[in-house]
């Protein structure tokens, strides 16, 4: 007999607004280094984290790996493709997660760890009423709190909806779509980790007491980890810096006073062709008594320290700008003929191009996902070639950071997009980041904005946007908040805090630090500030273009909508799609046409070429109309109609509609009596005839020539 394997497991339940989430440790996945399964109500996930024993040699950075990965089957559900049906690549949703987990995450390591850690979420049942991602967080926190790694946490996690101007925990689907803000952020016990935001003009207060409510509502899920920790007595590795710290001092003893001098060289090129002497000299020096993934390390270390030295304690920016100056800008709109709406957007030295396509709403994306299938109207793509930054490596398609800085844009601009009743295209965007020197995604938002009022798009409001920077004293009780960071700043800094909006409010936010989290007053002065700095850039750019132009480019398609009787709808598409597709080819082509069919009737025609749009829509009113009794109707006779046992010929089939016929009884051809119907009518010949009766049941038509005008005839049809 076979012995029963006993699990030795502990379970943690612990109130998380209005219900409890459960953390269960000691059942599933027993040879990871750490293991959280993490349920709220029937939405459960499993957090594996493994930590290596040894550092990973010929590193120069924390080797943190986060993989947040969805199931169909959580969900009840089999992925719609015919082809494919286990999982692929991970969607852009599932790739958004993996960075919402890791950006808390990572600042709480310290930078000289080497160690591989890999952190892998994998939802294995989902409900709906909860956002997977703040459990996955949170469940992430957990399993670490487990390990031997050098982690300063726990977090927590959360999301603050708000519906009627009341701040709700954890929205379910419903109260998310009902919700004016969407706020999800991760937070230690007393400061804020990370931040995304997608709201409709909320302003700067609103978020800030959001993110307050939010932050007191994950007390208990952040304690609860204390205890986690405990009961698995953990023991955190030290950590041997002796050898880093040998290394930095000789670095700082050799090359302190070239740095100071270069880094307040204001001229960027200068500058860093004196850093890049002086890291030749410190390489060529040290050769041979350290590695040179470690001299060059504490270089930049160096470079980094007196970077901050300067801002905090001197109050000079790298290039001369004070605290709240924006860079100077360049805008222009309309900068490509074909394209339907483009704009060049320069910051100092980032520059996006942003390019906008205009089509029909059957080029809507199809989205498969866990949480289930929708369609996507207005998309944005971000593009961060190699040469945007000067560089050359090999490029591989789209990585998440393309994905997270284009979701950002995207979600910057949505509450703006005109609804689909009132402008029914489908609209994507495209950033192409031509050159960078920080805050690219917020030159694509500004660009997107100008692309799409250079298009002739009705957006409600223009949207600007901004990235601010921070560096701070140890313990955070000293700073400077900059406005407009670059990329020296990001480098040396200690967060990007990137806020877009209107004039009446926030729409987006995206803030990631390297430190140990930002205070209630460093994320209140950032917020004000960036509204100052966002409202200058939305009036250089109104200077450019002040409104949406009033017509579209001559190159987009025309879209008019018709409405035809839902139970026509089969019949105006034809069986595998015939009708439609013939009216296709007669008005010029997929290249010039194309048709939309709604399940309430509505039929969107898109056209480049008016003409053919015209004949498209006349064709499929013709084709779809409710014929009426008393009706008089002009058409060609294409056939005679016969009875099938005598042979004699009892009518003539006129036809309505290229896909509807009525018939003239041999009766009602003529006032006097005819004995054969071809005496009076031939196929092709065109007469006028008056409707007498309609028999929807039977699908008759029954059609009178009797004392009607013939001379809206006109003979023969050929």
């Amino acid at each position: 007999m076979i012995k029963k394997l006993e699990f030795e497991t502990r379970t943690y339940e612990v109130p998380f607004g209005e219900k409890k989430l459960k953390l269960e440790t000691g059942k599933m996945a027993g040879l990871a280094s750490g293991t959280i399964v993490a349920s709220y109500q029937d939405t459960v996930v499993l957090a594996a984290v493994v930590v290596a024993p040894e550092a990973k040699e010929g590193t120069d950075f924390f080797p943190l790996m986060v993989d947040y990965e969805e199931r169909f089957y959580a969900a009840g559900k089999i992925s719609g493709s015919r082809f494919i049906k286990r999982e692929g690549r991970p969607s852009d949703a599932a790739v958004l997660a993996s960075r919402k987990i890791d950006r808390p995450i990572r600042p709480l390591f310290p930078k000289s760890y080497r160690n591989d850690v890999q952190i892998i979420i994998t939802v294995l049942s989902y409900d709906g009423s909860i956002d997977p991602d703040v459990i996955a967080t949170i469940a992430a926190s957990s399993a670490l709190m487990q390990t031997n790694a050098p982690y300063k946490g726990p977090i927590g996690a959360v999301t603050v909806g708000m519906v009627d101007d009341k701040f709700v925990l954890n929205p379910s689907e419903e109260e998310s779509e009902k919700s004016t803000m969407l706020l999800n952020f991760a937070a230690t016990k007393e400061r804020i980790m990370m931040i995304e935001t997608e709201a409709e003009e909320v302003d700067e207060d609103k978020v800030f007491e959001g993110i307050k409510f939010g932050h007191e509502a994950m007390q208990a899920v952040i304690e609860i980890q204390h205890q986690i920790a405990l009961d698995h007595k953990r023991e955190v590795a030290a950590i041997d810096d002796s050898k880093i710290a040998g290394v930095h001092a000789e670095i700082y003893n050799m090359m302190i006073e070239k740095v100071k001098e270069a880094v307040k060289e204001l001229d960027r090129e200068a500058r860093e062709a004196k850093l890049k002497v002086y890291e030749e000299e410190a390489l060529s020096a040290l050769e041979g008594t350290y590695k040179q993934v470690e001299i060059k390390g504490a270089f930049g270390k160096l470079v980094e320290k007196e970077i901050r030295h300067l801002i905090l304690d001197e109050g000079i920016r790298p290039d001369g700008r004070a605290m709240e100056e924006i860079r100077p800008l360049n805008i222009e709109v309309g900068v490509l003929p074909r394209p339907h709406g483009s704009a060049l957007f320069t910051r100092g030295q980032t520059q996006a191009l942003t390019v906008l396509t205009l089509a029909s709403p059957g080029m809507e994306q199809m989205i498969d996902t866990m949480e289930g299938e929708s369609t996507k109207r207005y998309m944005h793509h971000y593009n961060f070639p190699p040469y945007s930054t000067g560089e050359v490596r090999p490029m591989r398609g789209t990585g998440r950071r393309e994905i997270g800085h284009g979701y950002l844009a995207e979600k910057a601009l949505k509450p703006m997009i005109p609804d689909q009743d009132s402008f029914p295209y489908t609209i994507r965007l495209v950033s192409e980041i031509l050159s960078s020197n920080g805050s690219s995604s917020m030159a694509a938002t500004c660009g997107s904005t100008l692309a799409l009022m250079d298009a002739g798009v009705p957006i409600k409001k223009p949207v600007s946007g901004i990235a601010m920077g921070l560096v701070t004293n140890e313990d955070a009780s000293q700073y400077k908040v900059l406005s407009d960071l670059q990329g020296l700043e990001d480098f040396a800094g200690d967060m990007d805090f990137k806020v877009a909006g209107t004039t009446d409010g926030i729409t987006a936010i995206q803030m990631d630090t390297k430190i140990a989290g930002l205070t209630y007053d460093i994320i209140r002065d950032t917020l004000a500030q960036a509204k100052k700095g966002r409202a200058e850039i939305l009036a250089a750019m109104l200077e450019v273009i002040p409104s949406s132009r009033k017509e579209l480019s001559k190159y987009a398609p025309r879209i008019e909508a018709i409405k035809i009787n839902p139970d026509k709808i089969g019949e105006l598409i034809g069986p595998g799609g015939k009708n439609i597709k013939k009216i296709v080819e007669e008005c010029g082509g997929k290249e010039i046409i194309s048709i939309d069919i709604e399940d309430d009737g509505t039929v969107m025609v898109s056209s480049i070429d008016p003409e053919m749009g015209d004949k498209a829509i006349g064709i499929i009113k013709m084709s779809t109309r409710d014929i009426q009794p008393g009706e008089i109707l002009t058409g060609p006779i294409v056939d005679i109609k016969k009875d099938r046992m005598t042979g004699k010929e009892i009518g003539a089939i006129f036809q309505i509609t290229p896909k509807m016929d009525g018939m003239i009884h041999i009766s009602q051809i003529s006032n006097e009596r005819i004995e054969r119907v071809s005496d009076k009518l031939k196929v092709g010949q065109i007469v006028t005839v008056r409707v007498a009766e309609v028999d929807a049941a039977k699908g008759r038509i029954g059609l009178t020539m009797k004392g009607v005008d013939q001379t809206g005839g006109i003979g023969d049809k050929n």
